[in-house]
């Protein structure tokens, strides 16, 4: 494998187009926070939980790739370190958000407080500068795990010797935990505090399988744009296409088993704090959103993927997974926008921009970033198992 095969022109046209979506979408987005800055923040939160949910799925794929060795890992790995080294950008984006937290949050609203007992109770944990000293932490203790899993890797590609894999696998057994654990703490912060009323201790889990659901599905769409060029033909086998579409499909099975469980849960006890969340997503319009999700995130995918044909044909996997990551942004839409309009479905044109606009900007750092090293990795001791074993392409 030639390691100065780096450069792919797919990412490069994809890196110039993702850039022109995303500078293009910011700039009407802006005039729409002009005139209606509510909305703004409301769809800009949208769009972001959905690409920072990218990055975070990666973490958690590619250290369970460093812990398993197997050799799906070897095909989306550079794809999954690619999108931690967008984690700059994300602290980046996030400052929008960050500046104007009373316009999205009702527990940072001194006048909310004063007349609220409950969220005077939970101020202690709910307050600003609370607030953006955990966001702080996580990006920080994000940032260190994306230097290190990064380094090493790059290491590991300059030096055959193993010493870079032992560090890598060391480092993501207690790397899963402590991204388990942010992840968990950041959903509650940023999305389940919208209503700071409610609670689910099985919230942070929920996201976090959304969240690597949505990584292996855009994983997939990546390979298969770049599949064609050696190193990675070698490896991007229909073998290696199967065993990522085996795992989407148990992703699938546990989003679908946590998302019914916390339901099921809630109906049972039927406790007054705890049932408005779900009352003002399927009692009103917002039902809707309800049935296409099992529908299309669940049913559908589900039955699609059980064929061994779906997950061996790459075009049609690949359609798959575009259908995973709407509808990962349609989950998302139904967390996030029933907190600010309980009685009616609603759905403004800022909630389709906006997630175009921060994609845009994401993928153009995303494309560039992956064009900057070779498309495997290299001197691995199972890469030659791996490519051996994947079949022809």
């Amino acid at each position: 494998m030639n390691a100065t095969a780096t450069h792919h022109p797919a990412l490069g046209q994809l890196e110039r187009r993702a850039l022109l979506v995303g500078l293009a979408g910011s700039a009407v987005c802006g005039l729409g926070a002009a005139f209606n800055l509510e909305q703004f923040l409301q769809s800009y939160l949208l769009g972001y939980l959905f690409w920072i949910g990218i990055v975070l799925g990666s973490f958690g794929l590619v250290m369970l790739h460093h812990l398993t060795g197997g050799g799906w890992g070897f095909v989306i790995r550079r794809c999954l370190e690619s999108a931690t080294r967008t984690l700059p950008l994300m602290a980046l984006l996030i400052l929008p958000l960050l500046a104007r937290l009373p316009d999205l949050y009702l527990w940072a609203r001194p006048e909310a407080l004063a007349h609220d007992e409950i969220l005077a109770h939970k101020a202690a944990y709910l307050n600003v500068p609370f607030f953006l000293a955990r966001t702080l932490l996580y990006f920080a203790i994000w940032g260190a795990l994306a230097y290190w899993l990064n380094r090493w890797s790059n290491e590991q590609d300059r030096s055959p010797e193993g010493g870079s894999a032992r560090r890598l696998e060391m480092i993501s057994g207690p790397g899963l935990a402590v991204v388990g654990l942010t992840v968990t703490f950041a959903s509650v912060d940023w999305v389940m505090s919208l209503e700071p009323h409610w609670f689910s201790t099985m919230y942070g889990l929920l996201f976090l399988v959304g969240d690597v659901l949505a990584t292996l599905a855009f994983a997939i769409c990546i390979v298969a744009l770049v599949r064609d060029r050696p190193p990675l033909a070698n490896l991007a086998s229909r073998e290696r296409f199967q065993d990522l579409g085996n795992l989407m499909l148990a992703f699938v099975m546990l989003w679908a088993y946590i998302s019914f469980s916390q339901y099921l849960i809630i109906w049972s006890g039927n406790l007054a704090e705890e049932i408005p969340w779900y009352l003002h997503r399927t009692s009103t319009s917002w039902s809707t959103i309800a049935v296409v999700l099992i529908v299309f995130h669940f049913a559908l995918p589900f039955v699609l993927l059980l064929s061994r044909r779906t997950k061996r044909g790459v075009a049609t996997l690949v359609t798959v997974a575009v259908l995973v990551l709407v509808m990962r942004l349609v989950d998302l839409f139904w967390h996030v926008a029933p907190a600010f309009h309980e009685t009616e479905l609603a759905i403004h044109w800022m909630d389709l921009l906006a997630p175009m606009a921060i994609g845009g900007l994401w993928l153009a750092s995303f494309a560039r970033q992956l064009n900057s090293r070779p498309l495997v990795p290299l001197h691995h001791l199972r890469l030659a198992e791996a490519s051996e074993s994947g079949g022809e392409p």
